[in-house]
């Protein structure tokens, strides 16, 4: 479930998971395993520890090992399994984030873009040496991510450069809004790496693009319904992929409207599930937004698909 063939590679969707907190913002390692449990039931591949939906950002070091290591307790052997943490300052930050991962035996390793801070932004040869150092010091295979979050594009041609160089980077994530950047990538890089887009609202033109599929917080809720977008491109079953794909868009789209994140976990506590609470800064949405959703999800039938 949710791999068919793009090129010589498999497409795929993976799940950013959450990360569960108790009601005193205390990891919540119990919850956290069973939440992992659900997502390898539905056979997808897994991101943890990231900045958005994993909460990277308010881990200490010992709790982004600590997911690490979880993570590799529930998901490795099952689903594949990697690691995602958040923006960094320098390439000595990122290589430790890097090594940790490795040692507790990720399937592979995503390097976020760098974020120098305060606004400003590197210039195309800072981001290059950047790439360069961090890649040169580790030696786990290697997911380059591309994001809006910081402010700007890594250029095709230093990710083609990248690529040239360094044979442990097998995938690229691409996290914007403009599809002539993820067709360069894609022409440039797609028949050596796997590439992935952030998000499913581009899921369709990825793969008609010939990228090999996309990442979703959505598959913390539904990752049944995220795996049979795959499923059904992998059947070339039109019938099926367009609806799915309708049905998850619109779900995407009810849960950032309403908190992003911060939704998703309340529904899943609503629905009984392993979700937890956010940690401050962020708060729980309102009661009466998780009955607005409720409503969506219903209208959308996901129970009988999820099981719930």
């Amino acid at each position: 479930m949710g791999t068919a063939t793009v090129g010589p590679r498999a497409a795929s969707v993976f799940a950013i998971s959450i990360t569960p907190f108790d009601a005193e913002g205390r990891l919540d390692e119990t919850a956290f395993r069973r939440h992992l449990q659900r997502l390898v039931a539905a056979g997808i591949g897994v991101y943890v520890g990231g900045g958005g939906s994993g909460e990277g950002f308010v881990l200490t070091p010992p709790e982004r090992r600590r997911v690490l290591e979880i993570g590799a307790e529930e998901l490795s052997g099952k689903v594949p399994f990697r690691s995602m943490g958040v923006e960094t300052r320098s390439a000595e930050e990122m290589i430790e984030y890097a090594r940790v991962a490795e040692s507790v035996g990720v399937d592979a390793a995503q390097i976020y873009s760098l974020d120098l801070g305060h606004g400003h932004l590197p210039t195309d040869d800072e981001i290059l040496e950047y790439l360069i150092d961090v890649l040169s010091a580790t030696t786990v295979p290697t997911v380059l991510s591309t994001h809006q979050s910081v402010g700007y594009r890594i250029a095709v041609e230093s990710i083609t450069r990248v690529v040239d160089r360094f044979d442990h980077v097998v995938g690229v994530n691409s996290s914007h809004g403009d599809l002539a950047y993820l067709t360069a990538l894609v022409d440039g890089v797609g028949n050596r790496v796997d590439v992935h887009v952030g998000g499913p609202l581009q899921a369709l033109a990825a793969l008609a693009l010939g990228a090999n599929g996309f990442l979703s917080s959505e598959a913390n809720l539904a990752p049944r319904l995220c795996a049979s977008v795959i499923t059904a491109y992998e059947q070339g079953a039109g019938n099926e992929l367009l609806p799915a794909f309708a049905r998850l868009a619109r779900l995407s789209m009810a849960l950032y409207s309403q908190g992003g994140i911060r939704a998703t976990k309340a529904v899943l506590n609503r629905l009984g599930l392993p979700g937890g609470y956010p940690r401050k800064p962020q708060l729980p949405v309102a009661d009466a937004t998780v009955d607005a959703l409720m409503m969506v999800i219903d209208d959308l039938g996901l129970a009988r698909l999820e099981g719930w």
